[in-house]
């Protein structure tokens, strides 16, 4: 058995674990090389491959395809990792696991920024090693009895235990940093502490708990607006080439709001939940630990008072909109925790025209505007998530009279993808214009907010035209209620909400402790 062991599964692993250390050099960033490492980040990874390699050879009982596949995986990883940090500038990360399964309902939304090519070599990967293994690796229990099989794999699963073990009980510090994390740790330790992260107790304590209300009676409780609008931001700042009027009804709107600026947030071209669970919470992603990559994976679940439940508190009906599926992100199952009374999902919206591949914004528009005439009697908070800015934006075409439409002068050389994301701009803005001229048109005071989650994906355009800051844009209009001088104030967004009770005198203090729970 012994010698068997030795010829039979020391070569694939000793192979396999060099080669797997070779893969991570592929990464972008690329990873410190392993004995630069701290030795708990090797022992980590080579735990973890040992694992995986036993539960390959544990199905299929061949050593080499064994270590083939697990090599395939990593390689597909790799690809999965460095398309992200290409289109969002952040690597793969553990909480990134459960979009595996959101790819396959949504493909559109993920699958095209890992390219084809990158999925072609990935698919020949898996089958070099099924190749590989299928047909030219005879299986163990030909060259060996059941017993001794059982106990080669025990042994293997016994040291990649103890190895685990030893890496894992020196608790690598983490900066929350991914791309730093990744380097410094390589790509299974960095995974390895993420979830680790992911599965340890963690409390927060919520903006909202003890927030105070001014005291405003029922009947003078403004109507609120908010839209989260999918990927908004001032483009123009990209090039004096794009024409001012993409965004007429927003400057107008911004010119007599109580309040506007820029807003930073905790995304780049996705990720929207996080810039939505500050903004409905309040808290900061330092308050959060590593949930805040995915607040509504596990933390936002347990339920939390919020921004919707303080105004259901005042005696506010909360609806959120949004023309999507209501079990992507779980928000069918979050927001309810989070204090709405109703969600309205993509099934109200049942033979609406689109705009692109999704609802269009100004179909949305129309919704809401409903919804805030049929409301007369009780103050109503709609919370707005749009969809027709999502990419991939380049799954679109320019259309005639883009180019004429958005630009001063010809073309931008290798901008398609901006021409693109001007047209679903401009639906934004007229979008903005209506939700204004239906609250100013109804009775009720009224507040209209208005911020982007994140700046849109579009890494060519910025290699081009140069790379925004990350900040999107907001406003606070209100109607019928005393306003405060108007200005510019850049904020984050968490600390948006508090600025607009404020703005709509629903609180007595703009600032909301936060005291996170470490």
């Amino acid at each position: 058995m012994a010698d068997l062991l030795w010829w039979g599964v020391a070569p694939p692993i000793v192979i396999g674990l060099a080669l797997s250390f070779a893969l991570e050099r592929l990464l972008q960033p690329s990873t410190v090389p392993f004995y630069q490492r701290p030795a708990a980040a090797v022992l980590i990874h080579v735990a973890l491959w040992l694992l995986l390699f036993a539960i390959e050879l544990a199905l299929f009982r061949r050593p080499w395809f064994a270590a083939a596949n697990v090599l395939a995986l990593l390689l597909f990883i790799v690809l999965v990792s460095n398309a992200k940090f290409h289109a969002l500038r952040e690597p793969f990360i553990f909480q990134d696991f459960e979009y595996f399964t959101d790819a396959l309902k949504h493909p559109r939304l993920y699958l095209p920024f890992l390219g084809l090519g990158k999925a072609v070599i990935a698919a020949l990967g898996f089958g070099a090693a099924l190749f590989a293994g299928l047909s030219l690796e005879s299986s163990l229990l030909g060259r060996m009895a059941g017993v001794e099989f059982i106990m080669t794999l025990f042994l293997v699963l016994l040291v990649a235990a103890l190895l685990l073990w030893l890496g894992a009980s020196k608790k690598l510090g983490l900066s929350l940093e991914p791309a730093t994390d990744l380097r410094q740790l390589g790509l299974m330790a960095s995974l390895w502490r993420y979830g680790e992260q992911d599965y340890a107790q963690h409390r927060v304590y919520s903006a909202y708990e003890n927030l105070q209300p001014a005291g405003v009676a029922a009947q003078a409780l403004p109507n609120l607006v908010v839209v989260q609008s999918e990927s908004f931001f001032d483009a123009r700042e990209l090039s004096a080439a794009i024409r001012p009027q993409v965004l007429h009804e927003f400057d107008a709107i911004k010119a007599t709001a109580a309040c506007h600026g820029k807003l930073r947030v905790p995304a780049w071209g996705a990720n929207t939940v996080r810039t939505e669970f500050a903004f409905l919470s309040g808290l900061a992603a330092d308050a959060l630990g590593v949930h805040r990559f995915n607040p509504y994976r596990k933390l936002a679940r347990e339920g939390l008072a919020s921004l919707a439940s303080f105004l259901k508190s005042l005696g506010y009906r909360t609806v959120c909109v949004h023309p999507y599926p209501s079990s992507f992100y779980a928000r069918d199952t979050v927001l309810p925790s989070l204090g709405f009374d109703e969600f309205i999902d993509i099934r109200s919206f049942d033979g609406a025209a689109k705009t692109g591949p999704y609802v269009g914004d100004v179909v949305l528009a129309e919704k809401v505007c409903a919804l805030l005439a049929a409301s007369s009697t009780q103050p109503i908070f709609v919370f707005v998530i749009t969809m027709e800015n999502h990419g991939p934006l380049h799954l679109e075409k320019v259309q005639e009279g883009d180019v004429e439409r958005f630009y001063s002068s010809s073309a931008l050389a290798g901008c398609d993808d901006l021409t693109i994301y001007l047209r679903h701009l401009c639906n934004a803005d007229r979008m903005a214009a209506m939700l204004r001229d239906q609250l100013h048109a109804l009775p009720r005071p009224a507040c209209l907010c208005w911020f982007g989650d994140h700046v849109p994906i579009m890494p060519e355009v910025y290699a081009t035209l140069g790379v925004p800051d990350g900040r999107t844009d907001y406003l606070i209009w209100t109607k019928g209620i005393e306003p405060s001088p108007a200005g510019r104030v850049d904020m984050r967004v968490e600390d948006l909400a508090a600025l607009l009770l404020e703005k709509t005198r629903l609180v007595v203090k703009v600032r909301i402790p936060v005291q996170p729970d470490h």
